[in-house]
């Protein structure tokens, strides 16, 4: 497997492995199929995705702005037998995920920490009731935009969060319960 026999290589502002599985367990309990994700890097959060939407029929639009990160994960979802399953595009997420059509029933934000809430405000009315937005480096709140992002994400009367803490990073896990 493609992720076992990779593990203890990624760098570039990947996921740890066990952060990586949280995501995938998110996908298959919930049987998501219409994924976002916010900062490629290199693929590994994305392999992890795909990988869990291979499962559910689903599809992960995925956005790196970096030319050679984005370069480097198209031949990682190939290697990984995954390239089917994502839509791979390399742009600036501040300006893409204002154009994205949804609706989605996934999201993964780990790009830009300063704009968390920002992609937040834009995909949540995108996410279906029952859907999900997750965010990376949720325990980080010496970062004042991830303090920003929790405090906002957790007041909002529509969403229930938590925060996983199996990973030193932390994943925030906002369910979408109602519309407003």
């Amino acid at each position: 497997m493609f992720l076992e026999n990779s593990k203890g290589t990624w760098h570039d502002w990947n996921i740890p492995y066990a952060d990586g599985k949280v995501l995938y367990d998110l996908i298959l309990a919930n049987k998501y199929t219409k994924a976002v994700e916010i900062g490629t890097s290199t693929g590994l959060s994305a392999i992890w995705i795909a990988w869990a939407l291979s499962q559910t029929g689903g599809k992960l639009i995925t956005i790196e702005i970096d030319e050679g990160r984005h370069k480097r994960a198209l031949i990682n979802f190939k290697k990984a037998g995954l390239s089917d399953y994502v839509d791979a595009r390399l742009a600036d997420a501040h300006d893409l995920v204002k154009e994205l059509q949804g609706p989605f029933d996934f999201v993964f934000s780990d790009a830009d920490k300063g704009w968390y809430t920002n992609y937040f405000i834009d995909l949540a009315p995108k996410l279906v009731v029952g859907g999900c937005f997750t965010a990376h480096n949720a325990r980080n709140t010496g970062f004042e935009g991830i303090r920003k992002f929790i405090d906002y994400v957790t007041k909002q009367p529509n969403f229930e969060t938590t925060i996983d803490t199996t990973s030193m990073a932390g994943i925030s896990i906002s369910y979408k319960i109602a519309e407003k």
